[in-house]
């Protein structure tokens, strides 16, 4: 006699097929356990379990106080990450964090400070970008970083422009776009990114930096997630010791000697 598997099997199961198959896209809310218990007629203990499996996968990760939503990362098993890659992860973390604290105000800057031109421009550019699409496992995940520092040439501060130029060898060519989005998620992953940017750039030329800066927050804020979860399903934790580490090597030729008078 064949054994019945157990409930919380065959609903985790059934969910990390959706995820799989694009029925449930990255980035997409799942059921509440009511509506959960409802469609497979089980309790919801069984639902809960049936999540923590799909959790401990790397397929779903909580946001706190809005509930389970489908990783915009992979199981890494779908991958050949090479270890450097892996290794840089902390890394990249903490960059994109620091990026995260700089662009956001970078994006309300240009939509006060940018020309008519500018914004065309940026949007030109924009469209350019979004419009190529390549292969994910050809593409670097920040293949998108021209526009960013076209919208920190119009914000008129020169230390963010030429800040994130710098951190620009540093950032781009981490890792491949494959890493994060399967062949098969690649059309509405790419749409995605454009209703972003484009969220983005209407700020830009509407002036209203307020809505510039909430945009470029969110698009930023969704690409940390995606390496924070890429990290998670990896086994890669990031410590305090190596940001210091990662730091210090960063920005060592940053340094310059005091010039003193005589």
């Amino acid at each position: 006699m064949t054994k019945r598997k157990p409930l919380s099997t065959v609903v985790a199961e059934s969910l990390s097929e959706k995820i799989r198959s694009g029925s449930l896209l990255p980035g997409a809310q799942l059921p509440t356990e009511a509506e959960l218990c409802a469609e497979y007629d089980v309790s919801r203990t069984v639902v809960r379990e049936a999540v923590a499996r799909l959790r401990s996968e790397g397929l779903v990760v909580p946001q706190q106080g809005r509930g389970m939503f489908v990783s915009e990362t992979p199981a890494p098993r779908n991958f050949s990450i090479p270890d450097e890659a892996l290794r840089t992860l902390p890394e990249t973390i903490a960059l994109l964090e620091l990026r995260l604290s700089v662009e956001v105000e970078s994006a309300g800057l240009c939509a006060e400070r940018r020309t008519d031109a500018e914004a065309s421009a940026i949007r030109a550019l924009m469209e350019q970008v979004d419009a190529e699409q390549a292969d994910p496992a050809v593409v670097q995940i920040h293949y998108d970083y021209d526009f960013h520092l076209a919208i920190a040439k119009a914000a008129r501060n020169e230390f963010i422009h030429g800040f994130l130029s710098y951190l620009r060898p540093m950032i781009v060519p981490r890792f491949q776009l494959g890493y994060v989005v399967t062949p098969a998620l690649k059309d509405s992953y790419y749409a995605r990114i454009h209703n972003e940017h484009k969220t983005i750039v209407d700020a830009i030329e509407r002036q209203d930096a307020r809505a510039a800066r909430q945009a470029m927050r969110k698009h930023l804020h969704n690409s940390l997630g995606r390496v924070r979860a890429l990290a998670r399903a990896s086994g890669v934790a990031t410590t305090e010791a190596e940001q210091k580490a990662a730091a210090a090597s960063l920005f060592s030729d940053m340094k310059r000697p005091v010039q003193t008078g005589g």
